[in-house]
């Protein structure tokens, strides 16, 4: 089976492949530099081999830590193939927070006299977060702890339980913007406000879900889980709109070949060089009314020329 989310992230390493059979990827080899495709990848086997200069190895962790990869792309992928042990404080960590908020949440839609809380007030306005949206999505910060400085944002299940939330720095200077919390991304961000039935909207992140309010699921990247493809076929979604970032218009063809694969009609939003959050609600809706369905062929032209 095609595992889009791992081909994925081995593309951000090294860049483009060509798919072949059984698995098999084909990517230029970084270690030789031929000039023709000659590193091989089994996406199922993880057994990897350059033909030119005979390198390779039979875990793609391996792969990846001879070629300096971040960690961070390393853990995301030894995840996917279910390679990833973990350390004792990570281990730990998943404990103590497992499907709960730090303990050091506060409510945003509670008037406080902490700084903090107008800080982040001010942040969250300057992204188009009203107070109906505080209220609608529990949104809250820390002061304290592991999430200093970081807004908060929850997501629930279609019961009603907490299955992620993003901490999100509310200072512009922060190298590290995002801190992922130590839960599970195989999830379905934002599930308690979809009807199924209708048709989807996937786009990245949080904001602009919250921007677009109706049935709008963030992917937490530019890829869905495997438990939202899971969903949307046991739902039979029968219609979903792409709206990804103008930087990941190759990731956007993908993920829209991907769900037409599926036997889902799928509509790849031109965003116009802006997200969703930066459009505001009126105008995005403006592109999904004039969007029409997408095709094989413009598929074929998204992979040409997008």
């Amino acid at each position: 089976m095609y595992n889009y989310e791992l081909v994925t992230l081995l593309e951000k390493v090294l860049n483009k492949s060509y798919q072949m059979k059984n698995g098999e990827h084909a990517f230029y080899c970084p270690f030789c530099n031929h000039h023709k495709k000659k590193l091989q990848v089994n996406t199922e086997t993880q057994k990897w081999h350059c033909w030119v200069c005979n390198i390779g190895g039979h875990k793609i962790g391996i792969l990846l830590r001879k070629l300096n990869v971040p960690k961070q792309i390393i853990s995301e992928v030894l995840k996917i193939l279910g390679d990833y042990k973990g350390t004792k404080h990570e281990k730990e960590e998943v404990t103590k927070y497992d499907v709960s908020l730090p303990q050091c949440y506060k409510p945003l839609w509670k008037p406080s006299n902490d700084p903090l809380y107008r800080n982040a007030i001010h942040y969250l306005k300057s992204r188009g977060i009203a107070g109906k949206d505080i209220l609608r999505y529990s949104i809250g910060y820390c002061s304290s702890n592991g999430y200093a400085n970081r807004i908060i944002i929850p997501s629930y299940d279609g019961d009603g339980k907490l299955n992620y939330f993003l901490a999100r720095d509310m200072f512009p200077n922060s190298k590290f913007k995002y801190k992922n919390p130590p839960m599970s991304k195989d999830t379905v961000a934002f599930e308690l406000f979809i009807n199924w039935s209708e048709p989807i909207v996937l786009c990245e992140g949080v904001f602009d879900a919250i921007t677009i309010r109706n049935n709008a699921i963030p992917l937490l990247g530019k890829f869905p889980s495997k438990t939202l493809v899971k969903r949307l076929v046991e739902k039979k979604v029968k219609q979903v709109y792409v709206a990804l970032d103008e930087d990941a218009k190759k990731d956007a063809v993908k993920l829209s070949k991907f769900l037409m694969d599926y036997g889902i009609n799928t509509y790849l939003l031109k965003m116009n060089g802006k997200d969703p959050s930066e459009l505001g609600f009126t105008k995005f809706w403006e592109i999904v009314r004039n969007t029409k369905q997408s095709k094989f062929s413009d598929i074929i032209k998204g992979r040409l020329y997008g």
